[in-house]
């Protein structure tokens, strides 16, 4: 049974700076000559970026929900076979959502740190430590730490506040390193110029003011990976991956290699032709920052006709959905002329269009995936199907043209590998 210290950090909301100290904790133990690896709570696309930069390494998602029990086991098992700490960030508040990041506490006894925004608070500090540390039966609490605190004094007030028992990680002072965000969450990691620099100054802020010492290890229970069928020996997959389609997970890159895929990238935005292929995936991303320079790119939306045409198989999710369109509409309500491989347009909007873990059954199987999206897109195009919440409401469309698949949706590979094949299979 492999063995590894680990720790999850959470919070009880939004905003409290889980991404950054993750981040930090990570670059300082990475510093130490120490592999660290991280796993974000959730779907999320753009903190395991961050945490990738900050340990080396990749950052897979562990989602209860979306990637499943057996997904989560085996690779917290493979972590803590070549692991020195294991990091999990939380999602949101350490209750919220079902299933949330206290769930996934409890179903492998990994400690949790509470991170508390203790700027604009005294003594309620040892009240809210207190809530999360007793709401749950069961819940491995391993303690608090406090961040944005204004002073030495202000730190021992907060330490003051505890019940007894409730362990003190320390406290973090405010700073002005947060990382830079936008509608979707943080920056891409590639987009933050200075995000090394960044990395280094939290993590020396954290050496200063908190305690870095290793967490005890805890057990792990030996699971094996999913057994590979190499549906995909022999074919190429030309995946865009730039600032405007970076939402990709780890997982899905590996699930495809697994099969025996060959993966090759291009840049839409840096105006790369579509490479030789025999499938493409256009992930999401951020298509409606770059409507200028991707507009220009007339080659490469006919290089995908033709693609299309012959029969070949590609891939849209989110993003790269709508950029397949024949307009999209920016948030300054300025249309620009698209792919126009799929009929209809795109339309930013303020406020979010949907969000949240859906499943879906395809005519080559059933697979799970997530939305996270603040365009909503008209066309006359019948879906081929619909996408089902947890709850069983109805969800994205899935739209089908030749072998075009294309949805709001973003499929977790791993939930369905034969799927994931099936989806880029030229046969």
């Amino acid at each position: 049974m492999p063995a590894c210290p680990a720790l999850l950090i959470a919070a009880p909301a939004s905003g409290q700076g889980k991404t950054t100290v993750t981040a930090a904790l990570a670059r300082l133990h990475t510093r130490k000559g120490r592999r660290v690896t991280v796993f974000k709570c959730g779907p999320d696309f753009l903190d395991p970026q961050i945490h990738a930069a900050a340990s080396g390494h990749p950052c897979y998602n562990l989602d209860l929900g979306m990637c499943g029990d057996d997904d989560a086991r085996w690779r917290l098992a493979r972590a803590a076979e070549d692991s020195d700490l294991i990091l999990i960030e939380g999602v949101m508040g350490l209750f919220d959502g079902e299933p949330s990041a206290a769930d996934i506490a409890i179903r492998f006894g990994i400690p949790v740190m509470a991170l508390i925004d203790a700027g604009a608070m005294a003594q309620t500090f040892g009240a809210i430590a207190h809530g999360l540390a007793s709401y749950r039966p069961g819940l491995p609490f391993a303690g608090v730490l406090a961040n944005r605190v204004g002073s030495a004094g202000h730190a021992r007030m907060l330490r003051d506040s505890l019940p007894p028992g409730t362990g003190w990680f320390g406290a973090l002072p405010k700073c002005d390193d947060s990382l830079p965000e936008r509608h979707l969450g943080l920056l891409q990691a590639s987009e933050i110029t200075d995000l090394e620099a960044r990395l280094d100054h939290l993590a020396d802020a954290l050496a200063a003011s908190a305690s870095v010492d290793l967490p005890p290890p805890i057990d792990f229970a030996v699971a094996r990976p999913p057994t590979s069928t190499p549906l995909l020996a022999g074919q190429r997959i030309a995946i865009a991956r730039d600032a405007a389609y970076g939402f990709i997970y780890p997982a899905n890159l590996d699930t495809l290699e697994a099969q025996g895929a060959e993966l090759c990238f291009f840049s839409p935005v840096a105006g790369d032709p579509l490479p030789a292929c025999d499938a493409v995936w256009l992930p999401g991303g951020y298509p409606e920052l770059h409507t200028e320079t991707l507009a220009r790119q007339s080659s490469l939306w006919n290089a995908l006709h033709d693609h299309v045409a012959s029969g070949k198989p590609l891939l849209a999710e989110c993003g790269g959905m709508m950029s397949l369109f024949s307009e999209v509409v920016d948030k300054a309500g300025i249309s620009h002329r698209f792919g126009d491989l799929l009929p209809g347009r795109s339309i930013m909007q303020k406020q979010l269009a949907a969000l949240g873990t859906q499943f879906v059954d395809l005519p080559e199987g059933h697979i799970s995936g997530h939305t996270f999206h603040f365009s909503r897109s008209e066309t006359p195009l019948a879906p081929l199907t619909v996408a089902k919440t947890a709850d069983g409401r109805s969800g994205e469309a899935v739209y089908r043209k030749n072998r075009l698949t294309a949805s709001y949706l973003h499929f977790y590979f791993p939930s369905n590998p034969a799927v994931a094949a099936r989806l880029f299979m030229n046969a």
